[in-house]
């Protein structure tokens, strides 16, 4: 018996006006170090906390090349996505000092194949590759800490 995997279709935006809550993809960026795997975090530009790559969907894309859109102008990631959600997280987006929109996130796994030194946000975030045990425990979002600390790239 053969198991197919389902083919993810690009997103198409609608002008909806305000949501009460937003939709991003981001980027399980992960490499085969040893006999284990690292997890590659990015600080956030404004609090600096350690975070995944993410973003909003890009109109005519599928969210598993939104995601490695974001690795690749976050991180500077060249590698490659799968159509796979790992699984989705929620965070508050802090706009200002007093404001935050609430958001989920679908995870996508991306395989690094490589590291550019040039990026669109070097200047703006740092980036670390961690063991999934460290990456999740510098995590703030729970659902994101067990994704990062349960990954298995074998089942992909």
């Amino acid at each position: 018996m053969t198991i197919r995997q389902p083919k993810q279709r690009p997103v198409r935006l609608l002008d909806q006006g305000k949501r009460d809550v937003r939709t991003q993809f981001g980027a399980l960026c992960w490499r085969s170090k040893g006999d284990g795997i690292e997890v590659l975090l990015i600080t956030s530009r404004r609090s600096k906390r350690w975070i995944i790559p993410k973003g909003w969907p890009e109109d005519g894309a599928t969210p598993a090349e939104a995601a490695m859109t974001e690795s690749w102008e976050e991180a500077g990631v060249v590698g490659k996505a799968q159509p796979l959600c790992l699984g989705i997280y929620s965070y508050a987006k802090g706009l200002s000092e007093i404001s935050a929109l609430p958001c989920v996130v679908a995870v996508f796994p991306v395989r690094v194949a490589k590291l550019k030194t040039d990026y669109p946000e070097v200047k703006q975030r740092r980036r670390k590759w961690f063991s999934r045990k460290k990456a999740a425990k510098l995590v703030d979002e729970p659902e994101l800490a067990t994704m990062i600390r349960q990954f298995d790239p074998a089942g992909l």
